[in-house]
């Protein structure tokens, strides 16, 4: 009877130790492990313009960059149900999750700028840059400036993982904050 058990014990580790590894969980995507919670930073208190937004498209990402000619006075980027202008109005914004990305920097709105970088101030709110191709991003909209703050709205595809830092340059004295979104978890 113990002889029973015992071949009954070794019997099962040999077919534990001769079943294969149930294979390893995937690794993140692209391995990104950014999450999708706010994220800011304080950088300082003088305060450059915002010269250009501009988009990228990534293998992994999408990628939005604000170009500010001066010091970055620091950002805030988070998903929020709608975006709000520095007005207080809601901003319209396309897709199924909306970043709202705040950059303390001031927005030139002479004539000679203004179409260079986006058509229509005054309360109206414009497509800042065509992404109508791009795997995550849905709409880039301006949501206003004032008081050292431009606001923007980002809406993507969906509530996505996102990382957002500065850059110095390009160029001497300016700095970027880079907005990047995955394409998927």
């Amino acid at each position: 009877m113990k002889r029973r058990g015992v071949v009954a014990v070794v019997v099962l580790l040999v077919a534990l130790l001769l079943t294969p590894a149930a294979p390893a969980a995937a690794g993140p995507y692209c391995g990104i492990r950014w999450g999708s919670l706010a994220k800011g930073t304080t950088a300082g208190s003088m305060t450059g313009d915002v010269g250009n937004v501009r988009t990228g498209r990534h293998t992994c990402y999408d990628r939005l960059v604000v170009d500010v000619v001066g010091p970055f006075a620091g950002y805030t980027v988070s998903y929020v149900d709608t975006v709000t202008g520095v007005d207080g109005r809601a901003v319209a914004v396309r897709g199924g999750a909306r970043l709202q990305i705040d950059a303390r920097a001031w927005t030139q709105t002479d004539a000679a700028w203004v179409p260079y970088f986006v058509s229509g101030f005054g309360g109206t709110v414009e497509d800042l840059r065509d992404v109508s191709r791009y795997r995550t991003f849905r709409q880039v909209a301006w949501a206003g400036t004032a008081d050292g703050l431009s606001r923007i709205g980002l809406g993507v595809r969906a509530r996505l993982p996102f990382r957002a830092f500065l850059l110095q340059g390009p160029g001497e004295g300016s700095s970027r904050l880079v907005v990047d979104v995955a394409h998927r978890w």
